[in-house]
């Protein structure tokens, strides 16, 4: 990392007019001193001011690992003790009697700590961080979309083997411990698991469970993991020996909407209009009250995260955008079906970097 980012940020706290913004532990610390700082009872706080040097306060047991992320190659390290209270070690450095100001606090900080900063500094107006930052990582840098294609290609990767641990009389709860190290194999970490079969799969955000698997289910699988600090985030759909009545049809479908909802990702294009896309197929299908969530969102140093990918959002797609495209159909008491991919803005378009099958694959 260098310090281009911290730059960005300092010029976007002086254009919000702020004197300061805070960042607790969080993708935003990541993204900005590459930190992956534990978030506990001790205060962890990146100051970023809008003139001068930005600092990073850490726990005194925290201080090796924040050095070994190289966070001090970018911004001052400071290290609190267990007697001192960071809190108003902060508000020291930020107290202008004169000129009290107002400060930005990053979306995730704990509530006991900004709410210890508000006493703390009685004289500031205290803001959102997210407005800060969001400009920054909303569209990905050239390094960045490389991130993201090779984690894109790790999940791929793990989606290859799913067929193999799908068997008739396995648990999802096995099916997701053997998915667990798959995952890791190909990342640094797990971010999720979901293996949602039969009536489960009708659940969007079912985990797993100990239902065992049937021939004759169908299956969801979203995984997705962390590798050198982005996300992956993809879903197939599986069947145990044979598919279940009607899911072929109910899946074509889904691969018509998928595919032109990618088809209209272009710069300029609302956001809300891929969404729409999506949806029209579905619902001239009859399966429109089936579609129960938004099409995408954004993904990076997070799962998710801006652009979302929903009707009402009219914010106009730039090139360097990334974001998952996932129309899902969802049968209570039967099935349910999601493809997703994650998305890169290009010039004139949209890249995949997910290129598993998009089909309905036979397990077992």
């Amino acid at each position: 990392m260098d310090r281009r980012r911290l730059d960005a940020a300092q010029a976007a706290v002086r254009s919000h007019g702020l004197d300061a913004l805070l960042v607790g532990p969080s993708a935003d610390l990541r993204y900005l001193v590459g930190y992956d700082a534990h978030a506990m009872e001790r205060l962890t706080l990146l100051v970023l001011p809008g003139e001068g040097d930005p600092w990073l306060l850490v726990p005194e047991l925290e201080a090796p690992a924040a050095r070994a992320s190289g966070a001090d190659q970018l911004v001052e390290l400071r290290s609190w003790d267990e007697t001192e209270d960071p809190v108003a070690l902060v508000a020291r450095e930020l107290t202008d009697p004169a000129a009290p100001g107002a400060v930005a606090v990053s979306d995730r900080l704990f509530s006991v700590f900004t709410l210890a900063l508000q006493e703390a500094l009685p004289g500031t107006g205290f803001r959102s961080g997210g407005p800060v930052l969001r400009a920054l990582r909303i569209r990905k840098d050239p390094a960045e979309l490389v991130a993201l294609r090779a984690v894109g290609a790790a999940i791929d990767r793990v989606h290859a083997e799913v067929p193999g641990l799908l068997r008739a009389g396995r648990t999802e709860a096995e099916v997701a411990r053997d998915l667990g190290e798959l995952i890791l194999s190909e990342h640094d970490e797990v971010a999720f698991i979901i293996v949602g079969s039969g009536p489960n799969g009708a659940s969007p955000h079912h985990a797993v469970s100990d239902r065992v698997l049937a021939p004759g289910d169908a299956v969801v699988v979203d995984i997705g993991g962390v590798k050198d600090g982005y996300c992956s985030d993809m879903t197939r759909n599986y069947a145990v020996e044979h598919l279940p009545a009607g899911y072929a049809e109910l899946h074509a479908v889904l691969e018509q909407a998928q595919d032109t909802a990618v088809r209209a990702v272009a710069p300029g294009v609302p956001a809300a209009a891929i969404d729409a896309a999506a949806r029209d197929v579905i619902s001239a299908a009859g399966y429109g009250e089936r579609f129960i969530h938004r099409t995408g969102h954004g993904i990076g140093v997070d799962v998710h995260e801006d652009p979302y990918i929903v009707g009402g959002n009219e914010e106009l797609l730039a090139q360097g955008m990334a974001f998952s495209v996932e129309p899902g159909i969802y049968v209570p008491d039967r099935y349910g079906a999601r493809i997703e991919d994650i998305v890169l803005v290009t010039e004139d378009g949209a890249e995949r970097v997910n290129h598993r099958p998009r089909t309905v694959l036979l397990a077992g």
